[in-house]
């Protein structure tokens, strides 16, 4: 179980990266805000970004997030 969350935790880090990406394109602050504070990336993702696919992009991060959360809180209580 654990591997699998380290898989779905891989997988949000990708997703962050591109939407951290998209916003440092758009401007240097927003870039920083999405990396310095939370959720701020969540908030670019569906209000600010220009991607076609942003829906694609922020659901991806928010379920593989959460994903990774559970199977990682379940395969740490099953002793690994």
């Amino acid at each position: 179980m654990l591997i699998l969350g380290y898989l779905f935790s891989l997988g949000t880090l990708v997703f962050w990266i591109i939407l951290l990406i998209e916003a440092f394109k758009q401007s240097v602050g927003l870039g920083f805000a999405c990396l310095c504070i939370p959720f701020v990336i969540i908030w670019f993702g569906l209000t600010k970004s220009e991607n076609p696919k942003k829906n694609l992009l922020v659901g991806g991060y928010v379920g593989c997030w959460i994903l990774s959360m559970i199977c990682n809180f379940a395969g740490g209580g099953m002793g690994g």
